[in-house]
């Protein structure tokens, strides 16, 4: 992926607690930044010598849709074109406080039937814009 031609998207449920939203979107971009370390991952140096990674490389909008729009766009983003990122935060996710028993568990569920929290895209811009284009920035 070539990261300036890529767009990213996460996309939250707004009647999520505020602290259930906050922890979504950190989760999936952790997902997104994973798969991708060209989205993130360089070291910049401050004049006193301090190094420290930066942040994301590409604006990260956060946008809002209800749990059932999530779901639908989730079915229309797979299968994801070559290259691009599909991560999904089910809300079963939630109740799992180890990855052994969300890998456990997740090929069990059907994501079409899922309540699906937030939904993050990374790809080419017309594809995520064709995704995401009508969504309302989460305020």
């Amino acid at each position: 992926m070539n990261a300036p031609e890529t767009r990213l998207a996460i996309i939250v449920d707004p009647s999520l607690p505020l602290g259930l939203i906050a922890n979504t979107a950190a989760t999936i971009g952790i997902g997104i930044g994973a798969v991708e370390r060209g989205l993130g991952d360089i070291e910049l140096t401050d004049v006193a010598g301090r190094a420290v990674k930066t942040s994301a490389i590409r604006p990260v909008p956060i946008l809002q849709a209800s749990a059932k729009e999530i779901v639908s766009l989730l079915l229309k983003a797979l299968p994801a074109p070559d290259r691009a990122i599909v991560v999904p935060f089910p809300r079963f996710a939630r109740s799992l406080h180890a990855f052994a028993d969300y890998r456990a568990r997740f090929p069990q569920c059907d994501l079409a039937s899922e309540p699906i929290d937030g939904l993050g895209l990374a790809g080419a811009e017309k594809w995520v814009r064709s995704l995401t284009g009508s969504l309302k920035l989460l305020r």
